[in-house]
């Protein structure tokens, strides 16, 4: 009897299931869009998410899902709209470092979703499909020593849709010891102006900007600056004038600063060594080739480039002109206006 009874209540469970079944898979969710972010500083991610799911049903969420942190500093979340099959919709919220199970999503690995105009959560048209935000200005650097590689961004943008940046990417160290900041201000559909920030190492998705590969970008009249603020504009050809450059160590280098200007007239970008300026001022030791330059702001700093590196002339102000390192500046290797610490020397002897 008591066996009759288990196999009775097994059989009933087993019925049950299947009569579920259908109706559970029936309440799938579609998915409409997905954004990702803090309050409203917010990106699209459908494209990222649908990539994602071609391969997973379930991952764990974070900045490195999607390649891109919109709102530093601040615990941001995965928003998921859909809709069910009656019509209903509702939003699928997920925090950094939770769990997402595609199962719940209905053709989650096939890729048939997210392709409508509008849905859950949105107050107008569609996100743009080659992304809501246009560039207006890169800056490449740390707070207080920065260049604008604007037009360094949109070569690359025109082969790579997602990158990975550093030093190499741009061909300039701007801060050297220092962890630098790729940071992309850019405009939203609501007109309101924002700030996204790319440390060393981390991967550039450029599908979030508009007209990403077409280039048709950074182009106008926005005066901002590293911060925003609507200062002069920087010079598109630099923002460094040079003031000397010379070459060797600390303890014995040559002043190259008209070697430099005839190398600028034919060479926007070359690699540096001894043949370069044809002199060894210190046999046996990596030297450098230090450049003295004044910022917009007025500062003076030194841009140092070891044996072998790349030298980018398009961070100075007219680079391939020559109207430079002609002034009155008495400054040396150390960048001191009096007498040189080192061995300085002028003529290679």
């Amino acid at each position: 009897m008591h066996i009759q009874r288990l196999f009775h209540r097994t059989w009933m469970a087993f019925a049950f299931v299947l009569l579920i079944a259908p109706w559970a898979a029936a309440q799938q969710y579609r998915i409409v869009r997905a954004d990702y972010g803090w309050r409203d500083q917010r990106v699209d991610v459908t494209q990222r998410l649908r990539e994602l799911a071609r391969d997973r049903d379930v991952f764990r969420m974070g900045n490195s899902t999607f390649g891109i942190d919109p709102a530093h500093g601040h615990v941001k979340t995965l928003r998921i709209f859909a809709e069910a099959p009656d019509g209903q919709q509702r939003t699928f919220e997920y925090r950094e470092g939770d769990t997402v199970d595609g199962s719940i999503f209905a053709g989650w690995r096939g890729g048939q979703w997210g392709d409508r105009n509008q849905g859950p959560g949105d107050q107008g048209p569609g996100p743009n499909p080659g992304g809501a935000y246009v560039i207006l200005r890169a800056y490449y650097g740390v707070p207080g020593s920065n260049v604008d590689v604007t037009n360094r961004l949109r070569e690359l943008a025109r082969h790579h849709l997602i990158f990975r940046m550093g030093n190499s990417t741009f061909g300039i160290d701007p801060a050297h010891g220092y962890v630098k900041t790729l940071r992309i201000w850019a405009r939203g559909s609501d007109g309101n102006v924002r700030v996204f920030e790319y440390s060393e190492g981390s991967t550039v998705d450029g599908r979030i900007f508009s007209g990403w590969q077409g280039g048709n970008w950074g182009r106008g009249a926005w005066q901002g600056d590293w911060n925003g603020g609507q200062g002069p504009s920087p010079n598109p050809e630099g923002a460094y004038v040079i003031l000397r450059a010379y070459y060797g160590i600390p303890e014995s280098n040559v002043d190259v600063t008209d070697q430099l200007r005839e190398l600028a007239h034919d060479h926007p970008i070359f690699r540096m060594g001894n043949s370069t300026f044809g002199i060894d001022p210190a046999h046996g030791y990596v030297k450098i080739l230090r450049i003295w330059a004044r910022g917009p702001n007025g500062d003076v700093r030194e841009f140092d480039y070891p044996e072998g590196s790349t030298v980018d002339g398009r961070i100075f102000s007219d680079w391939r002109g020559g109207n430079w390192g002609r002034g009155e500046w008495r400054g040396n290797w150390n960048g001191d206006r009096g007498r040189d610490r080192g061995r300085q020397r002028d003529d290679g002897h």
